[in-house]
Order: C-alpha cells, then structure tokens, then sequence
C-alpha cells in the first residue's frame, strides 16, 4: 500500500535483518525501523510496534530466522520459539506461524537451519500477501454489486483490519483498496475502536492510499444506518468457531446488531479456504477462494 505515493510493505526482509512500519508512531510519525536480533523482534511484538494477527505471525517467522542466523543450533530454535510464543496473546497466527516454523525445522540439520528458515519465513509472508488479494477480489464483488445500484457505496469498518495487521492490503480493507483502484466512488466510515484507537490506523492508511475516509466515533455508526448512510459494513475476525460464528474487537457485535435492524449488509473477512456461508449474528464470510 502506498504512503506519500510510495508503495511500503508493513514488514519486509533486508538480507538477514527485518524492517517494519512502528505503529505505534502512528499515525503522527511515519517511521521504519530496522530489527536485528531475536529480542528485537520479541519486543516489537510483545510492544505493539507490529499488531495484527496476521502480521504478528509473519515476524514471529522471520524473528526465527534471524535467531537462526545468529546461532544455528536445535537447542536455539526451542528456546527461541518459546520467548517468541509468549510475547502476544493476540488470534493464532503466532502459534501457527511458530508451529510451521518448528515442523520445517526440528528435523533440519544445523548447517542448513539458516537458508531454510529464511525461507519458511519468506514464504509464509507472500502467503499472507495472496490470502489478503483473494479476500479483496471476493468482497471486490460485493462491493461492484452495491455500485450497479448507488452512486456512491458507503462502507462502514471496525478496528484495523488493513495492510497495516498484515503484510499488505489487509483482510476487511482489500475489498475496499480493490475496489478504489478499480475506479468505484466509494466513502469508507472508521469507527474511532475503543480502547486502543486503532480506527485512528485505518483512517491514516486509506487516506494515504487516497480513500476518502472518515472518522468516526464508535456509537455514530447505528445513527449512520439509521439515516441510510452506511451501504455495507465490513469487518476482520479475531477468532472463527466451528459453526462460523466470528468473534472480532469489542465493539463489532453492536454494528451487528445496527446492521440487522437496518437492513445492512454485514461481512466479516476471514482468511480460510471455505466458500461463502451465511452465519449467526447476521455476518457473512469474506473467503480467499471457492472449492
């Protein structure tokens, strides 16, 4: 996504150091920082300068292949894997990312931990990059089909579901960057996301990338439906249970409960392989490909 006109990665490899945007910078302070060394990345983790579930599981990766880098040894890889697993409790892309990581590796010689590590990481990276596209041409749709019929599509969102908490073009704000680059007038309603303000990053992302957004607080967005204003509210999912309910930040079932009453459309993006299905508490899945 861009910023200033410039296209930027949320993470992204430089021979065996990482560099990442500092969120918590944001969104007064554009800044890269570069990270070196395992407790580095722990700590950009553990401090919320990387956030997002699926951002966090990407440089928990590459802060396995930095260890690796620097000390080549199973006993390492143990060690460094347990401090990495307890910086963030936040969804599961961390452990899955750790656990991928340690089924690559546990049977790897020592001599060749470095290269293959670089290499799980690297690849679990552009796999976030392809889930996030799909996600974006399937709700590219949804949105085309609301624009055959308004001349402008209003999208309400929740929290930071965009490239910012993954490696770029996010989860619920693909559709949206898709669908803007594809010419559709659009207006995108960010609600403000108590506690941690993190509507505050999504307003700064879309803007930068020339969306028109605004901010808003979190109880404006019933009033918004109320007056027909909101087209189509779209969301990300912290956690999906077997029978597909989806639970997200606080604050996501009360648009929920809006967009049901108002008749909205309500989405949630999920990156898993399953085709599109109608779940409880009136959200739909966003899949990453059909079957």
């Amino acid at each position: 996504m861009k910023v200033n006109g410039k296209s930027y990665l949320s993470v992204w490899r430089e021979n065996q150091c990482v560099k990442i945007v500092d969120q918590t910078q944001l969104p007064h302070q554009f800044q890269i920082s570069k990270l070196s060394t395992l407790l580095e990345i722990a700590e950009a983790i553990s401090q919320m300068q990387v956030r997002g579930a699926p951002l966090i599981g990407v440089t928990a990766a590459y802060g396995l292949a930095i260890s690796m880098s620097q000390k080549p040894t199973r006993k390492n890889l143990f060690a460094s894997i347990n401090l990495l697993s307890n910086t963030r409790p936040t969804a599961v892309n961390l452990k899955w990312a750790l656990t991928r990581m340690k089924t690559k590796l546990e049977s790897v010689k020592n001599s060749e931990l470095e290269e293959i590590a670089w290499q799980e990481a690297d690849q679990i990276a552009k796999e976030d990059i392809g889930q996030n596209i799909n996600i974006g041409k399937h709700g590219l749709k949804i949105i085309k089909d609301i624009a055959q019929k308004k001349e402008r599509v209003q999208i309400l969102t929740h929290c930071n579901a965009g490239w910012l908490a993954t490696v770029d073009y996010g989860t619920a704000l693909a559709p949206i960057y898709l669908a803007h680059e594809a010419g559709i007038n659009l207006h995108v309603w960010v609600d403000e996301t108590r506690p941690r303000n993190q509507g505050h990053l999504t307003a700064w992302e879309l803007t930068n990338h020339g969306v028109p957004a605004t901010l808003i607080a979190d109880n404006a967005g019933g009033h918004l439906m109320q007056m027909d204003k909101v087209d189509l509210v779209l969301v990300g999912a912290d956690r999906v249970s077997a029978r597909g309910d989806v639970c997200n930040k606080i604050g996501t079932y009360l648009k929920a409960l809006s967009a049901k009453d108002n008749q909205v459309p309500f989405y949630a993006a999920v990156p898993t392989p399953t085709i599109d299905w109608t779940i409880t508490n009136p959200a739909k899945q966003i899949p990453i490909e059909e079957r």
